[in-house]
């Protein structure tokens, strides 16, 4: 389960070695997965160098972005915080799209996009989809790139996902 949750927040780790850089690992990570409002649609990931975080990924809303960065700023052992979380343009068009391949997604494979623990998130930037997350096989990582193809008026699908070992 704890691999599961730092796939699901992204998890990048270039810290040292030692008890506090994989406390200071294990926070940001818990404190991301916790933030109000963090959904199928965002995806937060992290880097940690020594003290330093560098906060990554793309959510649809600003305060997501604002809310991730204040609550790794209070982390105790957190020096400084780069907030380069992209915010994705707000457009009708990605919208249809998002819930359009949710409900596709939800239909066939539910299991991923559970409450608790949502392993596939879906990112749309100008009718290009990515896909971030895991999976538990290639058949399923192709299975949801091709619901992806097939939702209208996507441009592009980019497969992130990662097969779970």
């Amino acid at each position: 389960m704890r691999a599961l949750l730092g796939l699901l927040v992204g998890l990048m780790v270039s810290a040292g070695s030692g008890a506090a850089a994989e406390n200071l690992v294990r926070e940001v990570r818990h404190e991301l997965l916790l933030l109000p409002g963090y959904t199928v649609f965002d995806w937060l990931a992290y880097r940690v160098d020594g003290a330093n975080v560098t906060l990554l990924g793309a959510v649809v809303r600003q305060e997501l972005k604002r809310n991730a960065e204040s609550a790794v700023k209070k982390l105790e052992g957190v020096g400084s915080v780069r907030n380069d979380i992209a915010v994705l343009p707000q457009s009708p068009g990605d919208d249809r799209i998002r819930h359009e391949l949710l409900l596709s997604i939800n239909q066939q494979m539910a299991a991923y996009l559970s409450e608790q623990v949502r392993r596939i998130h879906i990112l749309v930037r100008d009718g290009n989809v990515t896909l971030e997350g895991e999976v538990e096989s290639q058949a399923d990582k192709d299975r949801v790139t091709e619901l992806a193809k097939h939702v209208q008026f996507v441009k592009g699908v980019t497969n992130n996902l990662v097969i779970q070992k």
